[in-house]
């Protein structure tokens, strides 16, 4: 057997980052191609459902990787909120390139994408809803202002990538993690 061009993880950046950029639907193959550096022959001998697969592949990964990193931070039962959450958010600005790079969910909620991936999306999302909330009872608000402030957070921290994409100015993101740190350590 041939030892693989690419290994595993340097293929799901390349696929996330040309997804996070072009959406599902500008991204072609050609263009996924060139990013992994394999030809389409090869994506579809490891993708044999294509470029369909190819982003539930990366849709799953992310929301791998958010569990591992943004909710365990966040439910570490013996360490202080105030460290929890300041974790939480340092990798938030990973995930997000310090606000540079897009929602994979934004990339995948437009036209068709919108309908293949509606299951996965909704689960992602709940997914960050519960995690904040959780963190939030944890840190001694109600169970109902837990979810409002959970909402309010997954609505800023998308709000505030659009703008920084859109005003070339991370700083709103940077803000913006900084204020939710704020409302949820001095409320």
């Amino acid at each position: 057997m041939r030892p693989q061009k690419i290994d595993d993880q340097k293929l799901l950046e390349a696929l996330t980052h040309t997804f996070r950029l072009r959406g599902y639907e500008g991204a072609s193959l050609k263009d996924l191609s060139e990013a992994t550096g394999l030809k389409k022959a090869s994506l579809y001998h490891r993708f044999p459902k294509g470029k369909q697969e190819m982003a539930e592949t990366v849709l799953k990964h992310m929301e791998a990787w958010v569990a591992q990193h943004v909710f365990q931070a966040l439910q570490q039962p013996d360490t202080p909120a105030e460290i929890r959450l300041t974790e939480a958010l340092s990798h938030i600005r990973t995930l997000y390139n310090n606000g540079h790079d897009n929602c994979i969910f934004k990339a995948f909620s437009m036209q068709e994408a919108s309908d293949l991936f509606e299951p996965l999306i909704n689960s992602g999302l709940k997914d960050w809803l519960d995690g904040f909330t959780a963190f939030g009872q944890s840190a001694g608000f109600p169970p109902a202002k837990a979810r409002d402030m959970a909402l309010a957070t997954l609505i800023a921290i998308q709000g505030s990538l659009i703008l920084s994409k859109g005003l070339n100015n991370t700083l709103i993101f940077e803000n913006t993690l900084k204020d939710i740190y704020i409302k949820y350590l001095k409320e």
